[in-house]
């Protein structure tokens, strides 16, 4: 976990130090709405290109009685291309993701996911997928961004039998595509 964040503070320190440089920030409110504390570094790297890195981290229990969590940590990075120019309008790009979950007790609507309400699974994600969204820009400072993306993601995890006796059912595998991103974020331009 040290190291991960020494990489993205390295990352960020490269890219500040670029003259010239535009940096926003970035909150997606749609992860605040799973209560998983989220941020987005934005970085510029010319007029129609930026690198973003979106970190999500929830250490919570949802419910510790009834064992009911969504903890997990995961971190996306997107290379982005914008059609008009950098922080406004449409852009495309390709991201990759990578992280860790906990997950049991949760209800989805629709009934997807429905074994999450009996079991628990606990493991790591990795993968990748592309996206397009737009951002409109309110005025010199705000902007508001929305974005989905899909591709695959391998996950290696434990399946318990229940939600909180932790009796291991078995590990498994899974080959997921679809959708990979989800974003209405509240923009702020740093510089």
């Amino acid at each position: 976990m040290k190291k991960f964040f020494l990489l993205l503070t390295l990352m960020a320190a490269t890219f500040i130090g670029t003259s010239a440089q535009q940096v926003v920030i970035k909150n997606n409110l749609l992860y605040d709405a799973t209560s998983t504390p989220n941020l987005s570094l934005e970085f510029g790297l010319n007029k129609k290109q930026t690198f973003d890195v979106q970190v999500g981290f929830n250490p919570f229990d949802l419910d510790k009685q009834a064992n009911k969590k969504f903890k997990h940590i995961a971190i996306q990075p997107e290379w982005r291309y914008w059609t008009c120019e950098r922080f406004n309008g449409l852009f495309f790009g390709i991201h990759a993701h990578a992280g860790r979950f906990n997950v049991s007790n949760m209800k989805f609507p629709g009934g997807i996911l429905h074994t999450l309400e009996k079991n628990r699974y606990e493991g790591w994600f990795v993968g990748a997928g592309v996206g397009m969204g737009y951002q409109l820009v309110l005025n010199r400072r705000w902007s508001l961004e929305a974005e989905v993306g899909a591709g695959y993601a391998y996950l290696d995890y434990d399946k318990f039998r229940c939600n909180t006796c932790g009796n291991l059912e078995a590990s498994k595998t899974k080959d997921y595509f679809g959708l990979t991103k989800a974003a209405l974020s509240v923009v702020y331009v740093i510089r």
